[in-house]
């Protein structure tokens, strides 16, 4: 006994540690309550805390497109205990968007494990003459610069996207900058502007209503939740684009605590309860390997970057 507890003094932690997690873990929103991330992130959070028996925390922390929150993360101690559940937006535009950024995220962060995907649906005003792609082009080439787009923010995916699919089809329409997704799609619904790039469940009740009319997914198939509505692919544009969620640490992070995490969390991926409220979400499952995730990150990062930078998108 007495040579354990000598052990002890001089190896603190060994003899004695706990296992991960032996306390509550913060999981940082960077955004406000009731968007898509601060859904997917009490989600997963909800049953990482039944499975790991240690409460996970949502912690909002809102602005900069991400930035702030993401911020906190990096800067906290790289124990496990707090966490990110952050998005392309954030991790893969920003850095081209912003002039200065308050980190680097290949190198501040570890990605832990990619779980949702979203793809982008492009919507038009029912009264807005295209009734699909094909028109949309037809309408606007004729029409350079007459048609107003929003992507639901500055620099967003949507924004990106949108801007994706007017270089691919050659046409002259101009971006409308909103601070959210809500007065974008008044103003669609409104006429002010005719064309919205967005997530599904943003737009599906009035889609249904027969007030706005789908007219094309970036996804690389059809959605379940939107069978009938094709693909850009289908269309004849090589427009594939998904905005993306994911929990990371900060960088110094344990190996083995995100390898616990990353277990965990795509065994919680499988549940079908967890897969049918993504679904609901009009988001995809997704999971994989830390590296999986940041190979994700890297790739978007480069693709983006060259979109921001022909279509000159900065904010100082």
């Amino acid at each position: 006994m007495k040579r354990l507890l000598a052990i002890a003094v001089l190896l603190p932690g060994l003899v004695f540690a706990q296992p991960y997690p032996s306390k509550p873990v913060r999981l940082i929103v960077p955004f406000a309550p009731g968007g898509a991330t601060d859904v997917i992130a009490r989600l997963t959070g909800q049953k990482l805390s039944e499975s790991l028996g240690q409460q996970f925390v949502v912690d909002n922390r809102p602005g900069a497109n991400g930035n702030i929150g993401t911020e906190m993360a990096v800067k906290a101690a790289p124990d496990g205990y707090t966490l990110v559940m952050s998005y392309d937006g954030t991790l893969a535009i920003n850095p081209s968007v912003y002039r200065k950024m308050p980190f680097d995220p290949q190198k501040d962060l570890v990605p832990v494990a990619s779980v949702a995907q979203l793809p982008l649906l492009m919507v038009v005003n029912s009264e807005f003459g295209a009734k699909n792609v094909a028109e949309f082009v037809a309408y606007a080439k004729a029409n350079p610069g007459k048609v107003n787009f929003s992507g639901a923010g500055y620099g967003s995916a949507g924004h990106l996207a949108a801007e994706l699919f007017r270089a691919r089809a050659g046409i002259d329409i101009v971006h409308v900058n909103y601070k959210g997704g809500g007065q974008a799609v008044q103003d669609l619904l409104g006429g002010q502007i005719q064309m919205l790039m967005t997530g599904l469940t943003t737009v599906e009740g009035h889609v249904k209503a027969g007030k706005l009319r789908a007219l094309a997914f970036t996804s690389g198939k059809r959605m379940p939740g939107a069978p009938e509505v094709p693909t850009f692919a289908e269309e004849g544009y090589a427009v594939v684009a998904y905005s993306w969620y994911g929990i990371l640490a900060p960088a110094g992070t344990p190996p083995e605590i995100v390898k616990k995490l990353n277990a965990e969390v795509n065994r919680i991926l499988q549940l079908p309860e967890v897969r049918e409220r993504l679904t609901a979400l009009g988001t995809e499952p997704t999971g994989g390997t830390p590296e999986k995730f940041a190979e994700t990150i890297r790739t978007d990062t480069a693709r983006w970057a060259k979109v921001v930078g022909d279509a000159g998108i900065r904010i100082d």
